[in-house]
């Protein structure tokens, strides 16, 4: 759920108050990035990463950034502390601004749309954590640049939506029978206790959590970065989903059919623990 305050070009106003003109072309053209991540006590989990990737974001649609990100650190802090602190996720989108048209080629003197808000952090419940998570596969259906973390993101609303209709939980995104990604998640599988990613290319959003994920792992298991076919995902051990809001799920069925034991992994369970441990000592670790 939302809170209640949200910055807007230089404000911070009641998020119920926040307007945008129909011209933006965020709303006209999906012309936008976006970034989010998890706060915990207060504090921003791994700033330098998101907003380095918000960064490359803006640079490969060729839009300058806003601000620098010592000054995108002061602006979240101070977001942070008018909706109360503690933890919560934070939402921020850069568009490329208005002009009084609807044209496809870039504004001249357009000023930046940006806005940022907080919202309540999700948690597994106690059935999620015991049984794990259902997904499905589908044929991936984005566009070609998925490693820039833009607002085009209708295929993965409807990618979303038909894993909903399934009664499962995500849709897990395949290409010429290889896995990318989850609709909104990053994915690992795990065999033999060994976990695999698949690499990073303009087909998968390079993810914050996915690579805490493999630093994580490195501790107790070997994980490899290569690519998965749709069989290894469907006969793995475990597989797992990474995610900002989420550190990382459990899946325990695939298409209606048992991932392993049809129960969350031994594996995972590690890593579950390894996530808790990594929050505890976010108080001592710099943003910047």
């Amino acid at each position: 759920m939302p809170l209640p305050i949200c910055y807007l070009n230089g404000q911070y106003i009641a998020l119920a108050d926040a307007r945008i003109s129909p011209l933006d072309r965020g709303f006209l053209f999906a012309d936008s990035i976006y970034e989010v991540l998890p706060v915990f006590g207060g504090r921003m989990f791994r700033f330098r990463e998101h907003f380095d990737r918000l960064a490359r974001s803006l640079a490969e649609i060729r839009l300058a950034s806003p601000y620098s990100h010592e000054a995108w650190l002061t602006l979240l802090e101070e977001l942070i502390a008018r909706n109360g602190g503690g933890d919560m996720y934070l939402y921020v989108q850069v568009t490329r601004g208005m002009e009084f048209a609807r044209n496809h080629a870039f504004p001249l003197n357009a000023a930046p749309t940006v806005f940022a808000m907080a919202s309540q952090l999700p948690s597994m419940t106690p059935a999620q954590r015991t049984q794990g998570l259902a997904a499905i596969t589908i044929e991936d259906q984005r566009w070609a640049r998925c490693d820039i973390k833009a607002t085009v993101l209708l295929p993965n609303v409807l990618a979303k939506q038909q894993a909903a209709e399934a009664g499962a939980q995500e849709a897990i995104l395949i290409r010429n029978d290889e896995v990318m990604e989850g609709s909104s998640t990053s994915i690992f599988v795990v065999r033999n206790a060994i976990a695999a990613t698949p690499p990073n290319s303009s087909r998968i959003l390079p993810g914050t959590t996915r690579d805490v994920v493999i630093e994580l792992s490195r501790a107790f298991m070997p994980v490899e970065i290569r690519r998965i076919g749709v069989e290894e995902l469907r006969s793995a051990d475990e597989v797992w989903l990474a995610a900002a809001t989420r550190d990382v799920l459990p899946v325990t069925s695939i298409d209606a059919k048992p991932i392993g034991t049809g129960r969350p992994g031994p594996l995972w369970e590690r890593m579950s623990a390894a996530f808790i441990a990594l929050r505890a000592t976010l108080a001592d670790t710099p943003a910047l």
